[in-house]
């Protein structure tokens, strides 16, 4: 981002072609030209118009010491001067002012600069060559002191951009790790990450077998956090329910193609708990008992989610209450079971199950009069029949390469 040589800057301006002697009242015209000077960049650069005109004086009042120190003696380098000017475009980084304008402001006090003292030169009568390399030295000096100044915001604006994404990465950090987590930290931390904080925050989190190069990421806006050094990725969005937080939806959106899932939506202190649910969600997803592919909200699958919370006690339910279909082959075991949970599903109603599975009515009757052989009263039982449906239903969930019991 250094501010590239105007065509024609001399790399070694002929300063010693200069009469030393020129300094002293060109020296004597500063003040009035610094006054010059600022008024010009005033006009042109409003930008810079209020409490930093003092320091805008001050500064013009350096550059133009410099170019009079070399002309007093051509072998001052002015790295004082150069690195007053470097620090100057550190300054314009932090206050997030443009380099445009920090570029403006430096052309036209130049420009301003060296009307006044090319006129103070011809009033000496010097001859061509003088006021030649007088202009030469005038626009070698500009030149150094723009360069350092963007020099200087470039340098800024790399250290800002690396602390904001260390601020960032410890935010999200905070907010998804395992700790309980405080308002006022998430405050504090928000303010140095440049993150406003939303009311409510839903976490998304990607299948790690996704490509994770960055060219290849959606991109994001600023209101979202997003890790993806983690395992699993994830990316913390703001609101996703509120309209003026568009653009965050519409980056969860743009991942349809793209393995992941959408936890609930929390409040800012609960994040970890949707990240919780977004990872069951994926590695249901991984396992085939959810949706493989796109993106898999767990809203819509609160039931599948809540099944599978502890699947050692699902497992030990649905080996109790399924057990009297261990007595029958694999094949009928499967249409047993399908035909089973239909019917507790549908309020006992034998047409509604022959529509739901395509089967003619005296088969399901059928079916149904071999599954009172198996089970008995419990068919009948309110309590024994929520088992039934809670275990049918994890039966159908089951991995499709899970060999049934």
């Amino acid at each position: 981002m250094a501010a590239p040589a105007p065509h024609g800057v001399p790399s070694s301006p002929e300063a010693g072609s200069i009469p030393p002697a020129l300094a002293e009242p060109l020296r004597n015209d500063l003040e009035e030209v610094a006054d010059e000077v600022v008024e010009a960049i005033l006009k042109h650069v409003p930008e810079y118009a209020g409490p930093s005109t003092p320091r805008l004086r001050s500064v013009a009042v350096e550059a133009l010491t410099l170019f009079v120190d070399l002309i007093a003696d051509p072998q001052s380098q002015g790295d004082a001067v150069s690195a007053r000017y470097h620090e100057l475009g550190r300054a314009m980084a932090k206050a997030d002012r443009s380099l445009d304008a920090l570029q403006s402001a430096l052309r036209v006090g130049g420009m301003q600069a060296w009307r006044r003292l090319s006129h103070t030169a011809e009033g000496l009568e010097l001859g061509t060559a003088v006021v030649s390399a007088l202009g030469e030295l005038a626009l070698h000096t500009a030149h150094e002191v723009a360069e350092a100044a963007a020099r200087g915001y470039a340098e800024e604006q790399l250290r800002s951009s690396d602390q904001l994404e260390r601020n960032r990465r410890r935010l999200i950090g905070l907010l998804l790790g395992e700790g309980p987590v405080s308002p006022e930290a998430v405050h504090d931390l928000a303010h140095a990450a440049r993150w406003p904080v939303p009311r409510q925050v839903a976490v998304i989190a990607l299948a790690s077998s996704t490509d994770l190069r960055e060219e290849t990421w959606p991109l994001t806006a600023s209101d979202v956090l997003v890790d993806m050094e983690s395992r699993p990725p994830r990316m913390l969005v703001p609101d996703p329910h509120n309209q003026s937080h568009s653009a965050g939806r519409a980056f969860a959106l743009s991942l349809r193609d793209r393995p992941a899932a959408v936890g609930p939506t929390v409040s800012v202190t609960q994040a970890a708990r949707s990240l919780l649910w977004a990872t069951r969600a994926l590695g249901l997803m991984g396992r085939g008992i959810l949706p493989r592919q796109g993106v898999v909200r767990c809203v819509d699958h609160l039931s599948t989610l809540l099944l599978h919370s502890d699947e050692p006690l699902l497992g030990e339910l649905r080996s109790h209450v399924l057990a009297p279909l261990d007595t029958v082959s694999a094949e009928q075991r499967s249409r047993h079971a399908e035909t089973l949970l239909a019917w507790l599903l549908s309020g006992s109603n034998v047409p509604d199950v022959a529509a739901r599975l395509h089967l003619h009515p005296q088969t399901v009757r059928y079916r149904l009069r071999r599954l009172r052989q198996l089970f008995g009263d419990a068919l009948d039982e309110p309590d024994s029949r929520l088992d039934l449906i809670l275990a049918l239903r994890a039966e159908s969930l089951r991995e499709p390469d899970s060999s049934g019991r």
